[in-house]
């Protein structure tokens, strides 16, 4: 199969960017189902009970995946940049350096995470019922966590050099993979919630194989002796864009899981359907991710081209984009979330229609704020991709504070739907700083190259001049 690197610096901007974006999301879709199979088989094939214990590691399981997203992320900005700067000496080095680190940081969170599992879930209050499930699941998933950094790197080493199509296919096929795997091992074997995460860690194997294979096939990559001799200029540059968004994640994972802890409180019913709403979550997300990851690509090329122009127009064209995908997208779940939440609850559960609305309910409210979470993606990826890993990292502490603070607070004053509203308001307090953050940053470098050309005008002068 042939590999197709993409340039962004020429062409209509919406058009570019809903292409690109378009294979994301319907790879993003296919690795949400992981999840979403895991809960569905577990939650018909197991128990309510089982569905909470998979729901009761999300937060904690997220804090350490996050951490390697961002940085994966960081990382694809320097390369994308090089790449539309037409760098390729400097393309080839970060490339294998974006690797090496990778290799490193995959090895020390499978460890920390394996140490953490059962203290973490303890800290958390999760119920006893729960908990001894909870913690085969969560190892198992900790115990893979050098897979799943393979794939994030060489994927976003895709993207960044334009070929969104490779990572849909490698999704696709993973999530067949997946699927097949699920029934297998819980239904057929009854391995129950282990046979779930085993499943998805060699769904993530196989995604991670094909695209190894795939960016060694790129021709304007090499990975000659001489790009893995260590390069500490650029493993530097490397680690100050990708740990900035790195402990960005890390710091939203902590706010969610201070939520985790107060959810806790309320059972595994409330826990169960909270599990349910929060596996479509990462399909009403796929979309928005998806388009910051295009916008990553096109604002880290675009910046790399010195074409500010187009990234301006980039930005307005994600911002149209996603208001039409959230109406369309919050309409269905409205319309027919409830037949997609029971497909999480066993028929023959007793409190089957309890924790429905509980789900529903809480799949309402999202839908409804949806626009917040949309801005959120695609202002932090513009800042991503001008290489402001900074204001990334202070956004995810005030979507922090907005979750820990509703968390803690409304809760008390309205019951358990207060929960419900923490993660839109986090959404919210996160996208009003970003709006800002982006056109403050994007003046600034606009600035700078004024400056910058005006003095290069003058020295032309007065070369001319001295002639």
């Amino acid at each position: 199969m042939s590999v197709k690197v993409k340039d962004m610096t020429s062409g209509k901007p919406m058009k570019l960017i809903f292409l690109f974006a378009l294979p994301l999301m319907v790879g993003n879709i296919f690795q949400q189902l992981y999840m979403v199979v895991d809960a569905i088989v577990v939650g018909q094939g197991v128990g309510v009970d089982a569905l909470a214990a998979v729901g009761a590691t999300d937060w904690t399981h997220w804090v350490l995946l996050w951490m390697i997203l961002g940085l994966t992320q960081g990382f694809a900005v320097m390369i994308s940049q090089f790449f539309g700067a037409g760098d390729i000496e400097n393309l080839r080095k970060t490339v294998t350096m974006s690797i090496v680190l990778c290799l490193g940081f995959g090895v020390f969170f499978t460890v920390l995470g394996l140490i953490i599992a059962r203290p973490t879930l303890q800290l958390l209050r999760t119920p006893d019922d729960i908990i001894d499930q909870s913690l085969i699941y969560l190892s198992i998933l900790f115990g893979g966590m050098l897979i799943v950094t393979v794939y994030n790197i060489f994927s976003s080493i895709l993207r960044a050099l334009g070929d969104g199509r490779t990572p849909l296919i490698a999704m696709i096929l993973a999530g067949c993979i997946n699927i097949v795997l699920d029934l297998l091992f819980v239904l057929v074997f009854h391995w129950g919630i282990a046979g779930a995460a085993i499943a998805t860690l060699l769904a993530q194997a196989f995604s991670a194989v094909y695209c190894i294979l795939s960016v060694r096939r790129i021709s304007v990559l090499s990975f000659e002796k001489k790009y893995w001799k260590l390069d500490w200029d650029i493993i530097k540059h490397l680690c100050s864009l990708g740990i900035p968004i790195g402990l960005q994640m890390a710091i939203i994972g902590v706010g969610g899981m201070v939520l985790q802890f107060v959810l806790n409180q309320f059972g595994t019913t409330v826990i169960a359907g909270f599990t349910a709403t929060n596996k479509l979550y990462g399909l009403l997300e796929s979309s928005a991710i998806s388009f910051g990851f295009a916008m990553n690509t096109f604002v880290g090329q675009n910046l790399g081209a010195r074409k500010f122009d187009r990234i301006h127009e980039g930005v307005r064209s994600v911002i149209k984009l996603s208001i039409l995908l959230c109406l369309a997208i919050g309409g269905i779940m409205i319309l027919f979330g409830k037949p997609l939440l029971s497909m999480f609850v066993s028929s023959s559960a007793q409190n089957k229609e309890q924790v429905l609305d509980i789900a529903y309910q809480y799949l309402f409210i999202m839908s409804c704020t949806l626009i917040f979470l949309y801005l959120l993606h695609a202002y932090r990826a513009a800042l991503q991709g001008l290489g402001n890993g900074k204001k990334p990292m202070i956004s995810g502490l005030m979507e922090t504070l907005m979750r820990v603070g509703v968390s803690l607070i409304l809760p008390r004053i309205i019951g358990e739907i207060g929960i419900f509203f923490c993660e839109p308001a986090a959404w919210f307090g996160a996208a009003v700083y970003l709006i800002f953050a982006y056109y403050s940053e994007i003046r600034k470098i606009v600035r700078k190259l004024e400056t910058e050309q005006a003095d290069s005008a003058l020295q032309n002068e007065q070369l001319e001049e001295a002639k």
